[in-house]
């Protein structure tokens, strides 16, 4: 008997200390007005800016609350009237006279008379059980007011239990977690998880992109089961993700604090809230608590931004002035992303007409980069290949961009949409039915970028049937897969490729087919067999293999564990295998380790028995701890050059055409490929006639970070972060022959500029409050070979150089009203990182020495 009396009053005590009387919510006392200070608050800076001189804006007034009704039979139920009084604005921050955007002005003139009317309104709530159940309001009241009170309103609810639930507030329906100690309550609010209209987008890679973090928290401070004070605060932090420096933050607070409570009027005796609502004014209606979209009303509210979006010139741009424009138009009006920027572009570009060659071309390359590209470019893009084009290169371009575009539309769950499914199947069904080998290539270049699992069986049937070219083109598409991708099927291709267990093939086929190998998971025999195969090989392609491994274990790559536990065998390590003579290499070095992304660079070149550059591979990725961008791609190709040195070609090559061109990935998207020459006369003809000047592969305006986000503030506000970024690039290349000297030189030119704006904003119909944030760069990155065939070994000399980069950031800070009066604080940094000439490994250096050693004071030609 007493255990169970001491449980009983374990038991009600519990109950007591959670529910605190009859009401499981907060309780009014009948017959009283409770009188509340109340201030909201908006900040905007950089994410670790101290908040006392961030901009920002303050809105305070007087809250009285009083209960009309309460449910005769549930005291649970509760009718509750809030009315906003003596509204003010202000900075939220102390501001000299002149700083103060404030100044002189009655909160009836900033926010207008009908406005601050409608501000003051009353509101009422029906609490049950401490939720809001209705919110009544009168149902034109302007939007913006409407969500002030909603987010005033929100605050009058909780529970006094600990425990989780979804609940509708002004941010909408959200995950909300309540924690109960004695008289205190904290609310925490999971923002990521509320169900609300959200507007915004973000960019296709990762590392390209925003970061965002949002938190919401609450704490309640009770006395006699109501409501004594409240602080809430929320916080939104945006940050680019390869410069974490380079973003913003907004804090939103909240503050209601009781101040006196005074005798009020009774209350209203009916059985229904409907009744009481009816009977206190029959133009209140029950609307939703969440908030309502707005459309900013400050028109004229100024902006200090002088790079807007290239959208709205795009809204404006007509055909006739299209006509009139700079390539560089083109690609700014594509990079909008919007249906009438698609709409103009499409209008004013005619297909059929070869002599807008480079208009065409940047148009497609821009569509390409798209960063969150529609179903309806596609389908557009579509249509155009399906009907008359005038330039072959642009039919190429068309194709390839289409495989780019259904990757990003898979990417983002978009595979099933008619458009993709409509384009993965014109470009399978016209691969199987190609005849030409140039046609073949086109779309195996429109499957590279597409990266479809089920290309995977055409991709390995092209790679170890096809011929040349072709069969280079499939390897290097299935390189590009993810390893998760490649099955058993794929590796035991690769190997037989490798090994030539079926058909002998060219060096660069086996060695794509070795580097797929020994990057996805490769097994101990798989390993093994390879470096078994070292000594076995073509000479340079021996170096060539010998230096990759060499490169595995020096970079610790994730087969470098698989390598040495074959290592251990000495049949594969020995001084034999491990000696052999050649100038191919391979090596992978760090441009940059920092503590948001990492870059590195490598460069790989393999070389004929003769001397002659087989291909050169440049590959520059950024990298974080969760994702990796394949930045840049410059390969230089070269073939059947021996007959121009009287040079025996290696095994497998002996009736290859003299070819030479260069391919380039910029930012995953593959290129259409350039071609220096295809043929002995077409060869003759060019080194006779050579400038030496570079052929361009790529130059435009890419658009790499697009980010829009729009937020709902739990005090009403809505606020909105925009971050662009952009890259002005020219990526040119060329190869040059002295016949004279029995020397050749290959040269890959990389030039970018980069700017990065961002906007962060708070927009009210009264006022403006945000931050603008800059940041540009430039730099120059050069590839040189040399090599010296009068010998063998020849002499080879790889140089990599980087110019000195400047580096500028600005902020500016703002504050406006629509009469024109504005507060803004800049401020801005600059420097310049120092060019470098990155290493490689000792054996180069020791080359370069000797190279320009060697070389002749006397002048001589190049043809």
């Amino acid at each position: 008997m007493i255990l169970l009396t001491v449980l009983f009053l374990c038991i009600i005590s519990t109950y007591s200390a959670s529910v605190k009387g009859h009401t499981t919510g907060p309780s009014l006392n009948n017959d009283k007005l409770y009188k509340f200070a109340y201030s909201a608050e908006v900040y905007v800076d950089q994410v670790k800016a101290s908040l006392q001189k961030s901009a920002g804006y303050r809105i305070s007034s007087g809250v009285d609350v009083n209960l009309l009704w309460r449910n005769p039979d549930n005291d649970d139920d509760q009718l509750v009237k809030i009315t906003m009084k003596d509204v003010q604005v202000e900075n939220v921050n102390e501001r000299p006279a002149d700083k103060n955007i404030f100044k002189g002005k009655s909160t009836e003139k900033i926010i207008g008379k009908e406005y601050l009317e409608a501000l003051q309104r009353p509101i009422m709530v029906e609490l049950v059980r401490g939720k809001i159940k209705t919110f009544y309001s009168y149902q034109n009241e302007p939007g913006f007011t409407q969500n002030i009170k909603r987010g005033l309103a929100s605050l009058f609810q909780l529970q006094l239990h600990s425990g989780s639930s979804r609940e509708v507030d002004i941010s909408g329906k959200c995950d909300t977690t309540y924690h109960v100690r004695q008289d205190q309550v904290t609310k925490i609010k999971d923002l990521d998880s509320c169900e609300i209209e959200k507007k915004g987008f973000t960019s296709h890679n990762k590392i390209l992109d925003i970061s965002t973090k949002a938190t919401s928290a609450t704490v309640y401070v009770l006395e006699d089961s109501f409501i004594k004070s409240i602080k809430a605060e929320e916080n939104f932090v945006f940050a680019l993700n390869y410069r974490r420096k380079t973003g913003a933050k907004i804090v939103s607070k909240q503050r209601l604090e009781l101040k006196s409570v005074q005798a009020g009027t009774g209350l209203i005796a009916a059985k229904q809230v409907a009744g009481v609502i009816k009977t206190l004014d029959p133009n209140y209606v029950a609307i939703a608590l969440e908030a309502e979209p707005v459309k900013s009303e400050c028109k004229k509210c100024p902006s200090v931004s002088k790079h807007s979006r290239t959208s709205v010139k795009a809204n404006f741009l007509s055909k006739q002035e299209l006509g009139q424009v700079h390539p560089q138009v083109v690609d700014a009006v594509t990079s909008a992303q919007t249906p009438e920027s698609l709409e103009a572009m499409l209008e004013f570009l005619d297909f059929k007409d070869a002599s807008t060659f480079i208009l065409q071309e940047r148009f497609l390359y821009a569509c390409g980069f798209a960063s969150h590209p529609s179903e309806m470019l596609l389908k557009s893009l579509t249509e155009k290949f399906k009907g008359d084009v005038a330039s072959q290169e642009i039919r190429e371009t068309l194709v390839i961009v289409m495989g780019a575009l259904i990757r990003k539309l898979c990417d983002r769950d978009g595979c099933k949409l008619p458009a993709v499914a409509e384009a993965k199947r014109l470009i399978l069904n016209r691969l199987e039915k190609a005849s030409k080998d140039d046609n073949v290539q086109m779309y195996l270049l429109a499957l590279k970028n597409a990266l479809l699992p089920e290309a995977i069986p055409v991709l390995l049937k092209y790679a170890e049937s096809g011929e040349g070219p072709i069969s280079s083109l499939a390897a290097t598409a299935l390189q590009r897969y993810d390893p998760s991708f490649l099955t058993k099927e794929v590796k035991e291709t690769m190997n037989r490729i490798y090994h030539q267990t079926r058909k002998i093939h060219e060096k660069t086929v086996r060695t794509t087919a070795a580097a797929i190998l020994l990057n996805s998971n490769p097994s101990y025999m798989e390993v093994k067999n390879i470096l078994l195969s070292i000594g076995e090989l073509p000479m340079e392609m021996n170096k060539y293999m010998l230096s990759m491994i060499q490169d595995i274990l020096r970079f610790e790559m994730p087969s470098s564990k698989t390598v040495r536990q074959v290592l251990k065998d000495m049949r594969a390590h020995n001084y034999d295998r491990f000696s052999k003579m050649g100038s191919s290499s391979a090596y992978t070095g760090y441009i940059t380790r920092g503590p948001d992304v990492s870059s590195t660079y490598s460069l790989d070149i393999l070389y004929s028995g003769s001397g002659i550059l087989r291909r050169s591979n440049m590959n520059l990725r950024v990298f974080d701890r969760s994702t990796d961008l394949h930045a840049i791609q410059v390969v230089l190709e070269a073939q059947g050059l021996e007959s121009i040195i009287a040079a025996t070609p290696d095994e497998g090559e002996e009736n290859l055409d003299s070819f030479a061109g260069m391919s380039a990935i910029l930012f995953g998207f593959q290129l259409r490929p350039v071609t220096f020459f295809q043929g002995y006369g077409d060869l003759m003809s060019k080194m006779l006639s050579a400038t030496g000047d570079p052929m361009n592969v790529v130059k435009g305006l890419v658009l790499l970070t697009d980010f829009l986000q729009e937020i709902q503030l739990q005090s009403g506000p809505t606020a909105s972060a925009e971050f662009m970024g952009g890259l002005a690039i020219d990526i040119s290349g060329g190869m040059e022959f002295s016949l004279w000297y029995r020397e050749s030189k290959t040269n890959v030119k990389n030039r970018v500029a980069m700017f990065v704006a961002g906007n962060t904003e708070v927009d009210s119909f009264f006022v403006k409050t945000g931050m603008e944030t800059t940041l540009e760069t430039e730099t120059a990155l050069d590839f040189i070979s040399t090599v010296q065939f009068s010998q063998y070994p020849f002499l080879v000399c790889m140089q990599m150089d980087r110019v000195d980069s400047p580096f500028r950031t600005h902020m500016t800070k703002y504050e406006s009203l629509p009469s024109g009066r504005r507060y803004m604080a800049r401020r801005g940094k600059a420097a310049t990182l120092a060019g470098n000439e990155y290493p490689l490994h000792q054996e180069n250096s020791n080359m370069c020495k000797k190279v320009f050693g060697a070389k002749s004071d006397s002048a001589g030609g190049w043809f």
